[in-house]
C-alpha cells in the first residue's frame, strides 16, 4: 500500500511540474502584451496581476515597470504611479519613454517641483540635448508654471524640427491666445458679381490685446461700399479662458448701414477633449431688421499637420421650422501653428459672415482657399479666395468672387 501511495505521489508530481516550469520560463513580453490589452481596456487589477507576476522575475524590466505605473496614473492612483516610474528611470536612466511617462504622472499630480527635478536628471544623463518627448514635456512645465513664452519658444522649435506628434498643434494654439501680445491688422475684401452687381470694397482694421480677464481682446471696425451705399460695422470680440481644456469666444457688435446688422451678439465655449478632439457649441443673434437665431456646433480633430473640422448651423424659421448649414475645413501646417494652407467647402450662410443677411438667400454653396504665413516674427500675411453660388430664387442663382488679402503686425 505505501508503495502503491509514493507511485501515485510521485505521478502527480510528472503531472504538475511541467505547467510549474513553462510558468516560470514565460516570456515577460508576451505577458506585457496581455497586461497592455487588459489595462487599455480599463481592466487595471487584472493587467498588474500579470505585471506583478512578470516583475517578480525582471524587476528591472522598463516597460513593465512604466506599464504598471501608468495604470496608476490613468486610474487616478499618482503616488503608487511614482513609486514605479522612479524605479522605471533607475531601471533604464537613458530610455526616452520612461521619464515621457514619470512626467505626465507629475504633471497630473501637480508635482511641479518634482517634474523639474525629473527634467533637470535627464538633461545629465543626455548631456544636456534632451529627446523631443522629454523637451515638449518640457515645455509643458513652463506652460504649468504660466511662463506662455518660453513654453512657446520651445514647442515651437520642436515643431520647425519635424515634431509633430498628436496634440502639438492644438497646444501650440492654445499657448498663442494665452501669450500676452498686441498687434494692430488690416483686411481688404473684394467681391464681384460677373456683372450683375457693381462690385463690394471691404476694408477692415482691428487691434488685439489680452487681458488676465477677457483673454485676447479684439476691437474692430469694418466700412464697406455696396449697393451704391456706405456703412461702418462696429465689433468686440474676446476670448476669456475656463480652465487648462477649455475657453470661450463671446462677440458683440453693430451698424446703422442696411447690408450690416443693426446689432449682433454671440458666444461659443470650446472643449480640448483627449485624443486631439475638439468640440464647440454656441449661440448667435443677428438683426437686420428682423431677428435671427442661430445655434451652432463642431467637430474638430488635430491628425498630424492637419486640422480638420465640420461644424452645423441650425436657424429656426419663423413658421416653425428650421434651415441648415453647414461648413467643413481642413488646415495643413507647414512650418508652425500660424502657417497654413486652408480649405473650405460650405453650403447655407456661416452666422459669423456679417457681410450677409441670412434671410435675402434661400441657399449658398461656397469653395475658399486660403494662406497665411508668418513672414517674421512681427508681420504676419494672409490671403484668401473664393467662390460661391448663391440662391436669392428657385430660378435665380448669383456667382460671387470674393478675394480677401490682409496683414498684421504685432509689438
Amino acid at each position: 500500500m505505501k508503495k502503491l501511495t509514493f507511485f501515485l505521489g510521485l505521478l502527480g508530481l510528472a503531472c504538475i511540474s511541467p505547467p510549474l516550469l513553462a510558468q516560470d520560463s514565460f516570456d515577460p513580453d508576451v505577458l506585457y502584451q496581455e497586461a497592455r490589452t487588459l489595462i487599455l481596456d480599463g481592466k487595471y487589477p487584472e493587467g498588474r496581476k500579470i505585471l506583478f507576476r512578470a516583475l517578480e522575475k525582471y524587476p528591472t524590466y522598463a516597460d513593465l515597470l512604466i506599464l504598471l505605473g501608468r495604470s496608476y496614473a490613468w486610474d487616478g492612483k499618482n503616488d503608487s504611479a511614482a513609486i514605479y516610474l522612479d524605479r522605471a528611470i533607475e531601471a533604464s536612466p537613458t530610455y526616452t519613454d520612461a521619464y515621457a511617462a514619470n512626467l505626465d504622472n507629475l504633471f497630473w499630480a501637480d508635482r511641479l517641483d518634482r517634474a523639474e527635478e525629473v527634467i533637470a536628471y535627464a538633461k545629465s544623463k543626455f548631456d544636456q540635448n534632451l529627446p523631443n518627448e522629454i523637451a515638449y514635456r518640457e515645455s509643458r512645465l513652463y506652460y504649468y508654471r504660466e511662463d506662455y513664452d518660453q513654453a512657446y519658444s520651445q514647442v515651437m522649435d520642436l515643431f520647425e524640427k519635424g515634431y509633430k506628434s498628436e496634440g502639438v498643434l492644438r497646444y501650440i494654439q492654445n499657448l498663442q491666445r494665452l501669450r500676452r501680445n498686441n498687434a494692430i491688422g488690416t483686411t481688404y475684401d473684394y467681391d464681384t458679381f460677373r456683372g450683375e452687381l457693381t462690385p463690394w470694397h471691404t476694408w477692415s482694421v482691428y487691434g488685439r490685446t489680452r487681458t488676465d480677464l477677457t483673454g485676447s481682446l479684439i476691437a474692430r471696425v469694418t466700412q464697406s461700399s455696396r449697393f451704391d451705399g456706405f456703412g461702418t460695422l462696429y465689433e468686440l470680440d474676446a476670448y476669456p479662458s475656463l480652465g487648462e481644456n477649455s475657453y470661450a469666444y463671446l462677440n458683440i457688435g453693430g451698424s446703422s448701414a442696411s447690408f450690416f446688422p443693426n446689432f449682433r451678439i454671440g458666444g461659443s465655449i470650446y472643449f480640448n477633449l483627449k485624443n486631439a478632439w475638439e468640440i464647440d457649441g454656441g449661440y448667435r443673434y443677428l438683426n437686420f431688421g428682423s431677428n435671427t437665431h442661430i445655434y451652432t456646433a463642431s467637430l474638430g480633430k488635430y491628425v498630424g499637420s492637419w486640422w480638420l473640422n465640420l461644424r452645423l448651423n441650425v436657424i429656426p424659421t419663423g413658421t416653425g421650422g428650421v434651415s441648415t448649414s453647414g461648413n467643413f475645413q481642413a488646415r495643413y501646417y507647414f512650418k508652425s501653428a500660424e502657417d497654413f494652407f486652408s480649405v473650405q467647402l460650405s453650403t447655407g450662410v456661416s452666422p459669423d459672415e456679417e457681410n450677409r443677411d441670412l434671410s435675402q438667400l434661400l441657399n449658398s454653396y461656397r469653395f475658399r482657399l486660403g494662406y497665411q504665413q508668418l513672414i517674421t516674427d512681427r508681420v504676419m500675411i494672409f490671403g484668401y479666395s473664393g467662390y460661391s453660388w448663391d440662391e436669392l430664387s428657385v430660378d435665380r442663382i448669383r456667382n460671387n468672387f470674393n478675394l480677401s488679402v490682409g496683414a498684421e503686425y504685432r509689438f
